[in-house]
């Protein structure tokens, strides 16, 4: 123990920022987060606009960083969304085994993003990040709040890709 106390007393400057939340964030204090852009072949109007926020909403939540539009970021985050995607995970046979229907579908999001550290490279990553929940019924009624969660789980792994080093 003494000799833990004499190290820490020894090296006072090797300190490591890790913020409570688990967060590694370095020396940053900006980041740019650009618009991610909907590239899928399945089309939904909002779901750029919604993934981009619960990104920013997630980095602004956990850290002490401003998200800032200028191009001097010590940090920018960039890419797109690159499908949206809705398939039959099972298949129930109908009364009369005349034409099976789908049980249970899952709708997948997956978000490509570049990460760039403008203060230490050996933190950026080109990556894809995908996801999907399962659901039934008709998709209509249940699309934003699959899209929600799906974003939560997105922004999740990337903030730990970009921040925790996960």
């Amino acid at each position: 123990m003494i000799a833990f106390i004499g190290l820490i007393l020894i090296f006072p400057s090797c300190t490591y920022k890790l913020s409570l939340n688990g967060s590694s964030i370095g020396n940053l204090k900006t980041i740019r987060v650009d618009f991610f852009e909907n590239n899928a072949a399945l089309v939904v109007n909002n779901l750029s606009t919604q993934f981009t926020e619960a990104l920013k909403n997630r980095i602004r939540n956990t850290t002490r960083l401003g998200i800032v539009t200028r191009e001097d970021a010590d940090a920018v985050m960039s890419g797109s969304i690159t499908d949206y995607n809705i398939s039959p995970v099972s298949i129930n046979a109908t009364a009369n085994n005349v034409a099976p229907i789908a049980g249970a579908s899952q709708l997948t999001i997956t978000v490509n993003v570049k990460y760039i550290d403008n203060l230490d490279k050996k933190n950026n990553f080109d990556q894809t990040f995908s996801k999907a929940l399962p659901f039934t019924g008709d998709i209509n009624t249940q699309e934003q709040t699959l899209i929600a969660a799906i974003d939560k789980q997105l922004t999740e792994d990337i903030f730990n890709k970009a921040f925790a080093n996960w």
